[in-house]
Formats: C-alpha cells, sequence, structure tokens
C-alpha cells in the first residue's frame, strides 16, 4: 500500500500521537502485586467512563501479575491478547485502549471500549412510502447490519469486512445469501473493492463511482437505497448489497435500468396497481423528456404537424417573442434547474418557499415581459413535474441532464435530430453494463421471465424464478408444489 507518511518513518508510533490533544498516556500502580501499568488511547474514540467504571477498578485493586491475567479481572466482552506490534495503530484508531505491562514490551493488551456517537432509526426520507416499515439505514455500520440480520435470520447470510482508503481506513461490508448469490457477482464486488486506491472514502457514493463498469457515464450502475426490507428483498433475490460505515445508503448489484423506476412500496400494493404507477412512471420520463425538444423541433421546422385550431394559439402565444423556440426553451429549462439548485442548498423551510414562490413570479414575469410563450411555460412546468416521479434521485439527475442534448439535437435536426440523440442513447445503453451484467436487460437481451417484474410487476405466485439476469445457484424462489395446493384447496 502506499505511504504518504514517508517522513515520519523513522519516528515510533508515541512521538506522532504525543502531537495530538486527545491521546491519552496514562501510568497506574497496582499496590497489591507491585506492577505498574499505562494505558494509551484517543479520548475522541474512547468512552473514558467505561476506563473508569469498568477498567481502572478491577486493574488497580484486582489479583494483576501479568498481562494475560488481565481477560480474569476486567469485566469488558472485548478484550484482545497481542504480540504482533504492527495491529497498535489499527486498534487505537478503532477505538480501543491499549494496556503494557511497563517492563514487559513483548506483550501488550488491547481493550473495547469505543465510543458510540450516532443518530437513532428515523423515518426514511429520500425514499419515504405510505405503505411498509418505516426504518431507514443510519451512518452506524454494525447498526446498518443489525437491521438486515433481523430480516434475514440465517447462516447463509455472509457478512465479508473490507477495509479501503488509505487515510480514511473506511470499512465496507458485502452481503450476500449463500447458496443463491452468483459466486462470480461477487467475486467481482470483491476484487473491485479489494482493488480501490483511493485516500478518503466518505460515502458509498464514493465506492458507486469507483467501482462502476463505466465511469464515464451518466447513468447510474449500482442501485442505492437506505430501506432495510429493499436490501432483504433483494439478497433474497440473488443480488450482493455493499455497506460503507459513515454512510445512510446501500448499494445494490448487479441492477438494470428498469430497477431505478421501480419504488420498493410497488411490492406492497395490489400487483394491478402497482403495475399502474410503474408505467405512469415510466411515462412520466418520456414526457420529461421528449416534451421540450418536440416543441422546439415543432416550430422550427415542422409546422404541418400542429393542427389548424392549436396553430393560431401557438401564433398569438408567441407574437411579442423576439427569440427562436431553441432559446425559449434554453431559459426556461435552465430556470427550473436554478429553482431546484437553490431549493436543495438552502434550508427545508426557505427551500420550499424559493421554490414555489420563484417558480410562480419567475414564470409570470417572463410571459409578461415577453420573453417566453405561455404554452411552452405549462410544457416545462409538466416537464419539471414528471421528472419528480422518479423513485431514486440518483437516476432523477440523469433525467434532468438528458432534455439538453436533445435540444440541441432537436434544433439542428427537428424531429430527425430526436431520433439520432435517441439511437446514441440506445447505443450506449446497449453497451452498459452492471458489475458485468447488461444494463439494459430485459429489453437487450430479451428475456421474457424477466418482464414479469419490470414494467409491470405480476403477482407473487407467477414470480417463481429468481430473474434471469442473476444466474443463481438457485433458480426457484418457492416450491412448484406449494402453488399446486394452493389450487386444491379452492377446488375442495
Amino acid at each position: 500500500m502506499f505511504n504518504f507518511f514517508k517522513n515520519s518513518e523513522k519516528e515510533s508510533l508515541d512521538k506522532i500521537l504525543a502531537k495530538s490533544a486527545d491521546f491519552k498516556c496514562l501510568e497506574y500502580y497496582n499496590n497489591k502485586s507491585n506492577i505498574s501499568f499505562t494505558l494509551k488511547f484517543l479520548a475522541t474514540l474512547v468512552d473514558e467512563k467505561t476506563i473508569q467504571d469498568s477498567v481502572l477498578p478491577y486493574l488497580l485493586e484486582g489479583n494483576f501479575k501479568q498481562i494475560e491475567d488481565v481477560k480474569q479481572i476486567v469485566p469488558l466482552p472485548d478484550i484482545k491478547l497481542s504480540e504482533d506490534i504492527s495491529q497498535i495503530e489499527d486498534m487505537i484508531f478503532n477505538g480501543s485502549v491499549l494496556l503494557t505491562v511497563n517492563g514487559k514490551d513483548n506483550k501488550f493488551c488491547f481493550l473495547g471500549a469505543k465510543k458510540e456517537i450516532g443518530r437513532n432509526i428515523s423515518l426514511p426520507e429520500v425514499e419515504f412510502s405510505v405503505i411498509g416499515p418505516k426504518e431507514s439505514f443510519v451512518e452506524s455500520l454494525d447498526q446498518n447490519l443489525n437491521l438486515i440480520r433481523k430480516r434475514i435470520p440465517v447462516k447463509e447470510l455472509v457478512i465479508e469486512k473490507k477495509t479501503v482508503g488509505t487515510l480514511s481506513k473506511t470499512k465496507v461490508a458485502i452481503l450476500y445469501i449463500d447458496g443463491i448469490t452468483n459466486t462470480e457477482n461477487v467475486n467481482t464486488v470483491r476484487q473491485r473493492i479489494e482493488g480501490i486506491e483511493f485516500d478518503e472514502i466518505t460515502d458509498s457514493s464514493y465506492i458507486v463511482q469507483i467501482i462502476s463498469d463505466n465511469q464515464n457515464s451518466p447513468f447510474p450502475q449500482l442501485l442505492d437505497t437506505e430501506r432495510p426490507d429493499r436490501i432483504s428483498a433483494i439478497l433474497a433475490e440473488g443480488k450482493v448489497a455493499i455497506f460503507v460505515d459513515g454512510s445512510p445508503h446501500a448499494l445494490i448489484g448487479p441492477t438494470t435500468l428498469v430497477e431505478f423506476f421501480s419504488s420498493f412500496e410497488d411490492y406492497y400494493l395490489n400487483w394491478i396497481l402497482s403495475s399502474f404507477f410503474r408505467l405512469i412512471r415510466l411515462f412520466a420520463v418520456v414526457f420529461s423528456i421528449l416534451v421540450t425538444p418536440v416543441y422546439v423541433a415543432t416550430l422550427s421546422y415542422h409546422y404541418e404537424l400542429i393542427p389548424q385550431d392549436l396553430m393560431s394559439t401557438l401564433v398569438a402565444s408567441r407574437r411579442a417573442i423576439p427569440f427562436p423556440p431553441i432559446l425559449e426553451a434554453l431559459f426556461l429549462e435552465l430556470t427550473i434547474e436554478l429553482l431546484r439548485e437553490a431549493g436543495a442548498r438552502l434550508p427545508t423551510k426557505v427551500g420550499q418557499t424559493i421554490g414555489i414562490v420563484g417558480g410562480i413570479v419567475i414564470g409570470t414575469a417572463s410571459v409578461e415581459a415577453g420573453l417566453t410563450s405561455n404554452i411552452l411555460l405549462i410544457f416545462i412546468a409538466l416537464a419539471a413535474l414528471a421528472s419528480f416521479t422518479t423513485p431514486v434521485y440518483r437516476i432523477g439527475n440523469t433525467i434532468r441532464l438528458l432534455r439538453f442534448p436533445f435540444l440541441l439535437f432537436a434544433e439542428v435536426w427537428g424531429l430527425l435530430g430526436i431520433i439520432v440523440c435517441f439511437c446514441f442513447l440506445l447505443t450506449h445503453l446497449i453497451r452498459l453494463t452492471s458489475l458485468g451484467r447488461p444494463y439494459l436487460e430485459p429489453l437487450y437481451p430479451p428475456r421474457m421471465q424477466d418482464l414479469k417484474d419490470a414494467f409491470i410487476r405480476l403477482s407473487f405466485d407467477k414470480q417463481r424464478k429468481r430473474p434471469f439476469l442473476l444466474n443463481t445457484k438457485e433458480p426457484y424462489r418457492f416450491p412448484k408444489k406449494a402453488k399446486k395446493e394452493k389450487k386444491d384447496i379452492e377446488d375442495e
């Protein structure tokens, strides 16, 4: 591993840590055993109350003659004896107290007294649902893993922990179900995480960008979620989950484009309702991307496509506007993006006010000033509203970006330009992969089996097989006889 601290290699660990104000080195003496010992720790990482209540009284008054006696006299569950000096740095920075007996430097002990600071489990903020559990992940890795263990209490659930980041030493956990998940998918995730060479990993977003198949694509190739129920469901499907310490979002892979338009609340509703809502989302995304480019292409090149009754309305709305349709559309699109960014960066209450009031004031003023037409303003507002239907935030950002290349192509070649831009987009999506699996599946390659939970969601009894995309070790989710027994009961 590349070492950033070449100048400090000659200095001892004590001298380096002594430069920090939170480093404590305390010496004590046990009168009964006539033995002196030293405790070294970082006060910002260690619960000093634990040291005062559960460590020092037993070391000072107990039968403490040698380092091996610590396990018998100190009532802490996490006590580790070692002779490996290379472990000292990692253990201290993970919240352990280093105990050494003076005069016996060859053996030492680590006392687990880590200070736990974090927020409590709260409601999902990004993936809120009316129906279903109301728990979301937090920044604590162990707490997040606990939420998954509660939902999948089986021995086959495997948790592998890795450390990434030469400076941050961030803990990353890989979760999968042994006997279901394809070993190739697990190995791909493991190799990519082990191959990360970066100094600071502060969030799962770093992992998404580093291990993605195509880092130059605007499309997210790993699905992120803050819902424990969603992670439990995808693990049962045969996918791999990635947790990062310090991040309230977990990653799912491999994934497909269709999954980004599926809300997990769909599985809590009747399959007819959930299919209807899913189709509405897909229509909203297409509408959000194409409505403004089609407006520009039609007014610039294809007047004959506009009905005669509507033509008079369009002419009246654009009579006093001095700009061509492309400048008019770009002005409003950029205004909407500015309002979105302002609403997202400002405090919650102020941001909502800016978004609503700003949109009304700027829209009305631009129409009255003759900068934009009222018809385009309606289209832009509907497109912005439709883009908010995407249940995953990352794909929502991608949809916002896609409108601009379609606008430019529409200005250059009209409807033909929109078709050319769509071909470029489709080519990119066909070539795109997620952990080596096709991103556009089940459309390409076409797989009828996986269409059961793509654009529409069929009932659970129609989804006996796990997704063909994952090539799982166990392809069936429930035995065939269960379906037959249900039919026999209904016949009786």
